[in-house]
């Protein structure tokens, strides 16, 4: 299953937006209003528990200057990435994407692709707010 967010326009650098998104700690901020848990398991992991979902474990694994960052789920009972996509418009311009690549049978991908959906929107909303 993939799922793409629609494209948003940042008020920051390629560069500074990729060190935003390469520290975890900073997703707390990108958060929906209807999260139950943020908390850092390390400097590259953490978990979340949204209203009515499981809580998930991410963690950063890997990145590409200034243009990516990838995370992915930490258990392999729900394998996905989330990538972030960067692309500089101007010194202080950055349009971003998130890109959701899950591995999931059908009856579990059509439970959950409403929600993981509305997730991306929202945190990709939320980067163009930082």
């Amino acid at each position: 299953m993939n799922i793409d967010s629609p494209e948003v326009t940042v008020s920051k650098s390629q560069e500074e937006l990729f060190n935003v998104l390469s520290d975890v700690k900073n997703f707390e901020k990108l958060m929906p209003a209807n999260i139950n848990k943020f908390e850092m398991l390390n400097e590259k992991r953490f978990l979340f528990a949204l209203s009515g979902m499981p809580e998930i474990v991410l963690e950063l694994k890997s990145t590409e200057p200034f243009n990516k960052v990838i995370l992915g789920a930490a258990s392999d009972k729900l394998p996905f990435t989330l990538t972030a996509n960067l692309t500089k418009v101007d010194d202080n311009t950055t349009t971003a994407q998130l890109v959701f690549e899950g591995q999931f049978n059908a009856m579990m991908g059509m439970m959950i692709k409403g929600p993981i959906t509305n997730f991306i929107g929202t945190l990709t909303e939320n980067m163009s707010k930082l």
